[in-house]
C-alpha cells in the first residue's frame, strides 16, 4: 500500500488546458484561474499547442530554475490528463496533479472524484486539503507499458474498448455520449480476436477475446465499470478478460453495472506484470488512457509502478 500521508495544501499552480479536447471553452479555463488565483501564491495558465506539449511543459516547470509548482491542474479530458502524467511520474519535488473535466469520457476524474462537481473539488484541494481537511494527497500506482515506456494512468484496453476509439473519429456527437454511442456500434458487429493473458507469468485466459483491460481505474469512458474491484493504490496492476462465451453486443450493457462479473467467460485476476497477446501474430489492438497504439506489434506487457504519481483527491474514499 503506498504512504498518503497528509500534507500541507499546495501554494504554486501550473494550469494546462487543452483548446482540443471535448468540452473546453474560455469561459472554463477562465473560472479555474480565478479559482486558483484567490487561494494560491501564484498561478501560471499554459494552452497546450500539439500532441506531447502537456509532457514537456510540466517536465520544464518541475526541473527548471525558480520555485517549482506544487500542484498542477489540468482542463481536459483523459487524453489530455495521460501526457501530464508523463510529465509528473517519478517527478522531483512533490507536485501533484488535480483534474477539471474537459474531455469526453473524463473517466480520470471520475475515478477519484466521482460524479462531483469540478468546483467542488478543486476547492477541496485549494483551501481544506492537508491534515483534516476534506482533500488529501495520495500516490496512486501507474503501469509502465514497456514496448512504449510509457506510464498507463486510467488504464489500457485491448479489443473492443480500443477500437470503438476509431469509430468515435466519424460520429458527431460529444462527451459521453460520442463514447457512448462508438461503444455500442462496435459492439454490435465485434470479431473476437484469438488471444491470450498472462499475470505474473501464469496463463489465465487463451482463445477468442472480446477485451482484455488492464488497470488501474474501475471506469473507461466515465461510465463503464469494467475493473469494479481496483484499488488505485495496493501495488497491483488488475486485469479483466471477457472471452467469446460473452456476446460483444452484450458487453457494452453488462459493463455499466459491472454484471459482467462472475459470468463463465469473464476472467479477472492481480498481478506485477501482464502480458496481453494476439496469438496470431497480428496487431493487437490496444489503447491506454484514451489514446489508441498503432504502434504496438502482437503482444504489450504491463509492469506496475507502485506510489509512482502524487495526486489530490478525496479525504474518505477507496
Amino acid at each position: 500500500m503506498a504512504d498518503n500521508a497528509a500534507a500541507p495544501g499546495p501554494t504554486r499552480a501550473l494550469v494546462l488546458a487543452n483548446p482540443a479536447s471535448g468540452s473546453h471553452s474560455p469561459q472554463l479555463v477562465g473560472e479555474v484561474a480565478e479559482l486558483c488565483g484567490s487561494g494560491l501564491e501564484h498561478v501560471e495558465i499554459h494552452h497546450t499547442t500539439a500532441p506531447g506539449d502537456a509532457t514537456v511543459t510540466v517536465r520544464r516547470a518541475l526541473e527548471g530554475p525558480g520555485r517549482a509548482p506544487d500542484l498542477v491542474v489540468v482542463i481536459g479530458g483523459d487524453g489530455t490528463v495521460r501526457e501530464v502524467v508523463q510529465g509528473l511520474a517519478f517527478a522531483p519535488g512533490r507536485a501533484a496533479l488535480t483534474v477539471v473535466p474537459g474531455g469526453t469520457g473524463n473517466s480520470g476524474y471520475k475515478m477519484l472524484w466521482g460524479e462531483r462537481p469540478w468546483t467542488e473539488s478543486l476547492k477541496a484541494v485549494l483551501t481544506d486539503s492537508g491534515a483534516g481537511g476534506s482533500a488529501r494527497l495520495r500516490r496512486l500506482d501507474l503501469a509502465r507499458l514497456a514496448e512504449t515506456r510509457q506510464c498507463v494512468y486510467l488504464g489500457a484496453c485491448s479489443g473492443v474498448i480500443a477500437d470503438a476509439l476509431i469509430m468515435a473519429r466519424d460520429i458527431p456527437l460529444t462527451g459521453r455520449d460520442l463514447y457512448t454511442k462508438a461503444f455500442a456500434d462496435t459492439a454490435a458487429a465485434y470479431v473476437p480476436y484469438p488471444g491470450r493473458v498472462t499475470v505474473d507469468g501464469r496463463v489465465v485466459h487463451e482463445g477468442p477475446t472480446v477485451l482484455a483491460n488492464v488497470g488501474g481505474g474501475r471506469y473507461r469512458g466515465g461510465r463503464y465499470l469494467v475493473l469494479p474491484d481496483s484499488l488505485l493504490d495496493d501495488g497491483l496492476l488488475d486485469v479483466c478478460v471477457i472471452g467469446d462465451g460473452v456476446p460483444a453486443a452484450d458487453v457494452p450493457e453488462l459493463t455499466r453495472t459491472a454484471a459482467h462479473m462472475g459470468l463463465p467467460d469473464t476472467v479477472y485476476a492481480r498481478g506485477r506484470t501482464i502480458t496481453v497477446e494476439r496469438t496470431d501474430g497480428r496487431r493487437l489492438p490496444l489503447e491506454h488512457d484514451g489514446e489508441y497504439q498503432h504502434g504496438i506489434g502482437p503482444s504489450a506487457t504491463f509492469e506496475v509502478m507502485p506510489g509512482a504519481l502524487s495526486v489530490w483527491a478525496p479525504a474518505t474514499g477507496p
